[in-house]
């Protein structure tokens, strides 16, 4: 696959995936043996861990993903983005809270013969946590 090509993979997973929740794209996306590297708690392996992450960010973030930058290089894909949405369902073991986040990340996703063979991540984790008030602003201020 040519790196045009791999962008446009992860253009696909985003925009068909995770803003239109077409989840069964996932199959023609990612390699059955997928490596997820960040797992979200009680993620499972492999494609049905795939799709058990993004039904996760579907039913309990309803996500919108802006992405910033695409850039790829042999057989890797780095995703700079943006996602805004609001905690409409249990995430994670933690309870809607109805509020509205903004945060930035980081994806690297591997390719093999044209589907995701594994993901990296960096998220903000701490800004999202505080925006839906499951802990406090560092210094004690209010959210």
């Amino acid at each position: 696959m040519s790196t045009a090509q791999n962008k446009e993979l992860a253009r696909r997973l985003y925009e068909e995936v995770l803003n239109k929740g077409d989840l069964d794209a996932i199959d023609d996306m990612f390699v059955e043996e997928y490596d997820e590297h960040d797992p979200l708690p009680g993620q499972g392996t492999g494609r049905q861990g795939a799709r058990d992450r993004f039904t996760a960010l579907k039913t309990g973030m309803d996500p919108h993903f802006t992405l910033e930058d695409i850039i790829a290089e042999g057989d890797k894909v780095v995703v700079r983005w943006t996602n805004n949405g609001t905690n409409v369902g249990e995430f994670a073991g933690m309870p809607a809270t109805g509020r509205s986040y903004s945060i930035a990340g980081i994806d690297i996703y591997r390719v093999q013969d044209g589907k995701f063979a594994e993901h990296w991540h960096v998220v903000d984790m701490l800004g999202h946590m505080v925006q839906l008030g499951f802990i406090s602003p560092p210094g004690g201020q209010k959210a």
